[in-house]
C-alpha cells in the first residue's frame, strides 16, 4: 500500500479549496446555534431564586464560553501543527502564516477570558454588570476567590502567549509557545462545576485531560483547514502526523468524558435529567467522530491525500460536528448536575477531598486503595510506550535486555502503589505516612527507573524525521542535550536541588497547600519525582545527554547530599514545632493522639530510609566508575592493536626526548662547574 508521501502532491488553486480563514467562523456559528437551544432547555440560563445577575451573566456565559473554548483549541491547534506538524519550504512560509494566525486566535481567547472574568464576578455576587463599583469589586476579588483566581491565571498565561507569538516564527519559538498554550489550558480544569464535590481529583483529571484532548483534536483540524490554502506538497505528510495525534486524542476524549461524568451522573437515573440528555447526545457526535475519523484514516489518510479540496470537504463537515460537540460541552458546564453536595460536610472531605480512611495498620497499608486517575494513567501509558519501543527493537533483530523492561515496569508499579495505596491514602491525614510517600517517590522509585535507560530505547525505538520538522525523536534529542539539561543534571545542581526542595516545601506553606489542594498534590508528587529521577540520573545515569562527572567527584556529591539529608531529617526528628498545624490540628485524626510525636517519626522515616538507597547509589556509582574504567582499558587495547602502540611508543619518544635534554642540561651544568673552579684555582694562585 502506498504510504503519503508516495502519493502526488496536494495541489489545488487557493479559490477552489473549501479551507481558510472561513473555517472556525463556521466551527464558532455551528456550536452557536447548538449552544442557545441547549442552554434555554436545559436550565443553564435560567434565572436563580436568590442573587440572580441578570440575563447578560445567565446568556453572556455560555455564549461567551463558545468563543474561549474555540479559540483556545484554535491557538493550541496552529501552535503544534506549525511547531511539529509541517514542514517548511526555502520559499514557503507555512510557520508564519500559522503564528500569526495563532497570534489573532489568542487575542480572542484573551479578550474572550477578561470578558469572562468580568462576567463570572457577577454570578458569584449576585450583581448586575454596570451597577456602580462592580468594576472595581472585579479586581479587587481578581485573587481572593478561587473561580476568579484560576480565570486571572489564565488570563495572565495567555497574556504572556501573546506576547511571545509577537516574535515567535521558528518552530523552536512556536514549540515554546505551544507549551504555554497547553499550560494556558490547565486553570480551565479546576473551573468545573464538579471539582468541589467528594472525588473532585477525579474530576479534575477528567475534565482537565477532556479539555486537552478536545483542543488538540478539534483545534488541529480547524488549523488544518485554515492552514489548506498555504500547505500545498505539504498537506499528505501534515495530515497523516495529524491523523497520528488525532488517534491519541480520541481515547483521551472517551475516557475522560468517562471519568467526568462519572462523578457528575452518579448512576443511571441521572440520565434521564437534562444534564444527562446533553451528556448522551454529547456522546453520540463523539462516537460519529471517533467512527469517521477512523474510517478517514483507512480510506483517506493511509493512501495519501491526493487532493486538497476532497480533504476540506471532510474536515468541514467533522468541524461541523466537533462545533456542536463544543457548544453542548459548555451548556453541560454550566448545567447543574443530577449529583449535588451532601447537607452536611465533613471537615476531612473539605480539607483533604475524601473522608478519613480506616484507623491505620500495617494491614491497611496493603489493603487500602484510592485510585488516582491522573498518576495511574501516566503509569500505564509509560509502562505501554516502554513495551512497545521494547517490541519494536525485537521486530527490527536489535536486542534489548528484558530486566530493563522489568526494572521499567516495577518502578512505575511502586509509584502507582505509592500514589494509589496505603502512603497515599494515609499521607493525606498523617505525617508520618505522607514522608513514606514522600521518600519512596524521591529516592526508590527513580533508582528502579533510570537504569532501564528509556530515553535510550525511546531514541532508538522513534522514527527520525528527514524534513526538518520537530518529531517526538527530535523534542527528545533536543531536551536532554540543551542548555537546561546540563544545568539540571549537573550532580552538584542535582544534590542541592534535592535537598534545598525539601528545606523550602517544609519550612513553608507547600506542605499545607499539598495537602490541601489537588493542584498542590500534583505538584508535590511531579516535583518530588523528578527532582529524585534528576539526582539519581546525575549520578548513575546511561542515557544521552550532558557529560558526566568523574567518579570520584559523583562520590563525594552523594556523600554531600547524604549529610544534608540526614541533618534535614534530624531537624524534623527533634524538632519542637508543629509543620502546617492548621490541617493537622483540624483534622483531628482518632488514632494520631499526639501530632508532634507522629512528625517526629516522620523525621526519623526520612533519616533512617535515605540509608538504603544511598548504599544502593553508592553500588551503583562504583560499578559504574569500574565499567568505564574497563571500556577504556578495551578502547586503549583496540587503538593499540590498530596503530601498533603508537600511542605508546609516542609516549615513550617523549620519555627519551625528556631524559636527553636532561642529560645535555646535566652535561652543561658540569662543565660550567669544571670551569668555574679552574677559574676559582687560578684567581687563588694569584699574589
Amino acid at each position: 500500500m502506498p504510504t503519503a508521501s508516495a502519493r502526488p502532491p496536494a495541489t489545488a488553486a487557493p479559490g477552489r479549496v473549501l479551507g481558510g480563514r472561513g473555517v472556525p467562523v463556521v466551527a464558532l456559528l455551528v456550536a452557536l446555534l447548538v449552544a442557545v437551544p441547549a442552554a434555554g432547555l436545559s436550565g443553564a440560563a435560567a434565572p436563580v431564586i436568590l442573587g440572580d445577575a441578570g440575563p447578560l451573566v445567565r446568556w453572556g456565559m455560555p455564549l461567551v464560553g463558545v468563543v474561549h473554548s474555540l479559540a483556545a483549541a484554535l491557538t493550541v491547534g496552529l501552535l503544534v501543527v506549525g511547531a511539529f506538524l509541517v514542514r517548511e519550504g526555502r520559499t514557503t512560509d507555512r510557520r508564519g502564516t500559522a503564528a500569526r494566525a495563532a497570534e489573532a486566535s489568542a487575542l480572542v481567547w484573551l479578550v474572550a477570558t477578561a470578558v469572562t472574568l468580568y462576567l463570572t464576578y457577577g454570578e458569584l455576587a449576585g450583581l448586575a454588570p454596570g451597577t456602580p463599583g462592580y468594576l472595581g469589586q472585579v479586581v479587587a476579588n481578581a485573587w481572593p476567590l478561587e473561580p476568579m483566581r484560576l480565570l486571572t491565571t489564565e488570563l495572565g498565561l495567555v497574556s504572556a502567549l501573546v506576547v511571545l507569538l509577537l516574535w515567535a516564527r521558528t518552530r523552536g519559538a512556536l514549540a515554546w509557545s505551544a507549551a504555554l498554550a497547553v499550560a494556558s489550558l490547565v486553570p480551565a480544569a479546576f473551573a468545573g462545576h464538579s471539582t468541589s464535590a467528594t472525588g473532585h481529583e477525579t474530576a479534575v483529571t477528567g475534565l482537565g485531560l477532556h479539555v486537552l484532548g478536545l483542543s488538540v483534536w478539534v483545534g488541529g483540524l480547524m488549523a488544518l483547514a485554515l492552514l489548506l490554502p498555504v500547505l500545498g506538497p505539504a498537506l499528505p505528510d501534515t495530515v497523516r502526523r495529524f491523523s497520528t495525534l488525532a488517534a491519541w486524542a480520541f481515547p483521551t476524549v472517551a475516557l475522560s468524558g468517562i471519568l467526568f461524568a462519572t462523578g457528575s451522573v452518579g448512576g443511571p437515573a441521572g440520565l434521564a435529567t437534562a444534564y444527562g440528555t446533553i451528556l448522551m447526545i454529547k456522546t453520540g457526535l463523539l462516537v460519529l467522530l471517533g467512527v469517521g475519523g477512523w474510517l478517514q484514516r483507512r480510506t483517506v489518510v493511509s493512501r495519501g491525500v491526493d487532493s486538497a479540496a476532497r480533504f476540506a470537504r471532510l474536515a468541514v463537515g467533522e468541524l461541523v460536528l466537533m462545533g456542536a460537540a463544543v457548544g453542548l460541552g459548555v451548556v453541560l458546564g454550566r448545567t447543574p448536575p443530577p449529583v449535588s453536595e451532601p447537607a452536611v460536610r465533613d471537615v476531612v472531605v473539605d480539607l483533604t477531598g475524601y473522608p478519613l480512611p480506616e484507623p491505620w495498620s500495617w494491614g491497611a497499608m496493603v489493603t487500602e486503595w484510592r485510585v488516582d486517575w491522573l498518576f495511574s494513567l501516566a503509569a500505564l501509558v509509560a509502562v505501554g510506550l516502554y513495551l512497545w519501543g521494547t517490541l519494536r527493537l525485537r521486530a527490527r533483530g536489535d536486542r534489548w535486555p528484558l530486566w530493563r523492561l522489568l526494572l521499567w515496569a516495577l518502578g512505575w508499579g511502586l509509584f502507582v502503589y505509592v500514589t494509589n495505596g496505603g502512603p497515599g491514602v494515609y499521607g493525606r491525614v498523617m505525617f508520618s505516612v505522607h514522608m513514606v510517600e514522600h521518600m519512596a517517590l524521591m529516592m526508590f522509585v527513580p533508582i528502579l527507573l533510570v537504569p532501564a535507560q528509556a530515553i535510550t530505547l525511546a531514541v532508538r525505538a522513534l522514527p527520525a524525521r528527514r524534513d526538518r520538522t520537530l518529531g517526538p525523536r527530535e523534542v527528545l534529542l533536543a531536551v536532554v542535550h540543551s542548555a537546561w539539561a546540563r544545568v539540571v543534571v549537573n550532580p552538584a545542581v542535582a544534590g542541592l536541588m534535592f535537598f534545598g526542595s525539601l528545606v523550602v516545601f517544609y519550612w513553608s506553606g507547600l506542605l499545607e497547600w499539598a495537602l490541601t489542594t489537588h493542584a498542590g498534590h500534583v505538584f508535590m508528587v511531579v516535583h518530588f519525582s523528578l527532582t529524585g529521577y534528576a539526582f539519581v540520573w546525575s549520578l548513575v545515569g546511561q542515557d544521552p545527554g550532558p557529560p558526566k562527572w568523574a567518579a570520584p567527584f559523583r562520590v563525594m556529591v552523594l556523600l554531600a547530599t547524604l549529610a544534608a539529608h540526614a541533618f534535614f531529617g534530624l531537624s524534623i526528628m527533634q524538632g519542637s514545632w508543629l509543620l502546617a498545624p492548621g490541617f493537622f490540628k483540624a483534622l483531628q485524626v482518632p488514632w494520631v493522639p499526639d501530632l508532634l510525636a507522629d512528625q517526629q517519626l516522620g523525621g526519623m522515616i526520612a533519616w533512617g530510609i535515605g540509608e538504603a538507597p544511598t548504599v544502593i547509589l553508592m553500588l551503583m556509582v562504583a560499578v559504574d566508575w569500574m565499567r568505564r574504567d574497563d571500556r577504556e582499558a578495551r578502547r586503549s587495547d583496540r587503538q593499540a592493536e590498530r596503530d601498533n602502540d603508537a600511542e605508546l611508543a609516542a609516549y615513550n619518544a617523549r620519555l627519551a626526548a625528556i631524559g636527553q635534554r636532561g642529560r645535555a642540561a646535566d652535561h652543561d651544568r658540569q662543565v660550567h662547574h669544571d670551569r668555574q673552579v679552574h677559574h676559582d684555582a687560578q684567581e687563588g694562585t694569584r699574589p
